[in-house]
């Protein structure tokens, strides 16, 4: 079988005329916490509460699963390597090979984009907090994207979820881009983002 990612980016698709149909791109913001998931113009969080260990992974899986159903492709949010050492990683990074294992085996195309494509995506910098104080940059940057999902794209992130629903949706919004469904036109200091995205090699139909 073709592998699902390539090593090396794609060439991006032109820009097509848009209708009235869309495909379907789902971005998730994986997380044991909180994981977000968020679609066109919708978002939610995926808040496992007390649940631990394998009853939270089945339990996020399951709902990952249904929020990524008949997905034309599905934006995943890579690791933080400079965060590795956080407690969970190791749980963490099972999820996310949990996760894209189920989207390759039901041949559900897959993008792989770090955080910092992401915020570079949504505010054209991959530090956008950096003139803030070291201890106050992660909290801003967060606010940041946030504000995006929330004036761009027109999606409501509220609650204790609303910053991995903002992620999630800026990581869709970034694969509607690249398939040349753009929902806002975003500026080229922003879109230079997805040129380091891993891209999948099986090109959905929604882009041909």
């Amino acid at each position: 079988m073709t592998a699902l990612l390539q090593s090396a980016p794609v060439t991006l698709p032109s820009v097509q005329g848009q209708g009235e149909w869309q495909p379907r791109v789902i971005g998730l913001d994986l997380s044991l916490t909180s994981t977000g998931v968020a679609g066109t113009d919708w978002a939610k969080a995926l808040r496992p509460g007390r649940r631990r260990s394998h009853e939270r992974m089945d339990w996020l899986c399951g709902h990952i699963r249904v929020g990524v159903e008949d997905a034309d492709l599905v934006v995943v949010e890579g690791a933080a390597y400079a965060q590795g050492g956080q407690a969970g990683h190791h749980e963490l990074a099972g999820l996310w090979w949990l996760v894209t294992q189920a989207l390759w085996r039901h041949r559900i195309p897959y993008a792989v984009a770090n955080p910092h494509h992401r915020t570079i995506y949504a505010t054209g910098r991959a530090n956008p907090a950096q003139d803030h104080p070291r201890n106050q940059r992660s909290r801003v940057a967060k606010g940041l994207v946030r504000s995006v999902a929330v004036e761009r794209y027109g999606v409501e992130c509220e609650g204790p979820g609303r910053y991995d629903q903002a992620d999630a949706t800026v990581l869709a919004a970034m694969g509607l881009d690249w398939l040349g469904y753009p929902t806002v036109p975003v500026p080229d200091t922003h879109r230079r983002a997805l040129e380091a995205v891993r891209w999948p090699d099986l090109i959905p139909a929604a882009a041909n």
